[in-house]
């Protein structure tokens, strides 16, 4: 009988994609786009059309952006041919030629890439924390600036607070797993950190570290010096609002110069040319 029960345990973690877990537990691209069509339209005075995500993964950023208007196109970026290849079977692969047309998936190094002018590009999920040396920083935003249009713009997300640095595991239960975020170590001298996320299943079993991640945890002051000193005159730092009624964060994000620092926050840099 313990046999049989192993085997069980063993099927229940097998049948899951790990990417399918990271998209419904990471990512949420309806409000990611909301907020880059909102932000460049304020900042700009026109709504944005071409977007290129970098680091893009399975790219549902593209594949959201193309779907909320018939004249935006978008160009993804990823150097992992599986992931793009898995993408592109999941979001794209059934679309209708004219959707299809209106965006691409490159293979390729960002810090390479060429691509036409854009809009916006954005970096998010804090993917470009793997450029863990300030001169691989400031050539990806170098790079960044000589692929945006003069009124382009760049968007990055960022993280920190009290405990993000910490040794902690968090866990969020969703309808047919948990999810597990794991810090499992940081050095304060470097700030070089290592992260897991795992997925664990209703029978007990699990996929340890479906996705590893080390990287240097910049601070906000970092990134907006070393943005200034790669070409972007003028960024802009939003802060997630909070709801002190129902204690939880807010949609909204609003553009602040002095807040509290608080266990937990996320949000994001706007860089301009």
């Amino acid at each position: 009988m313990p046999k049989k029960n192993n085997e069980v345990k063993a099927k229940l973690a097998d049948t899951f994609d790990k990417y399918d877990l990271y998209e419904e537990s990471v990512q949420c691209s309806e409000a990611e786009v909301d907020f880059i069509e909102e932000q460049f339209f304020e900042l700009r005075g026109r709504p944005a059309r071409f977007l290129r995500e970098d680091f893009c993964g399975s790219a549902k950023v593209c594949r959201e952006w193309i779907d909320r208007n018939s004249k935006n196109r978008a160009v993804g970026v990823d150097n992992d041919q599986t992931v793009l290849d898995w993408g592109f079977k999941k979001h794209f692969s059934h679309l209708s030629k004219n959707k299809k047309a209106r965006v691409k998936l490159v293979n390729s190094d960002v810090l390479s890439v060429s691509t036409c002018k854009q809009d916006v590009i954005c970096a998010t999920n804090f993917s470009y924390w793997h450029f863990t040396e300030r001169s691989l920083l400031s050539q990806y935003f170098k790079s960044v600036r000589q692929s945006l249009n003069p009124d382009g713009a760049l968007i990055l997300d960022f993280y920190g607070g009290l405990d993000a640095t910490k040794k902690l595991q968090e866990e969020t239960q969703y309808k047919d797993f948990t999810y597990i975020w794991d810090q499992a170590d940081f050095n304060p001298i470097n700030n070089m950190q290592l992260c897991y996320i795992h997925f664990r299943f209703s029978d007990g079993s699990k996929i340890e570290r479906a996705f590893t991640y080390s990287w240097r945890f910049w601070s906000i002051r970092e990134l907006r010096e070393l943005l200034v000193d790669s070409g972007f005159p003028q960024n802009y730092v939003y802060w997630q609002e909070w709801d002190d009624e129902r204690n939880e964060a807010k949609s909204e994000f609003k553009i602040v110069e002095k807040v509290e620092h608080e266990t937990a926050w996320i949000g994001y840099i706007v860089a301009l040319l």
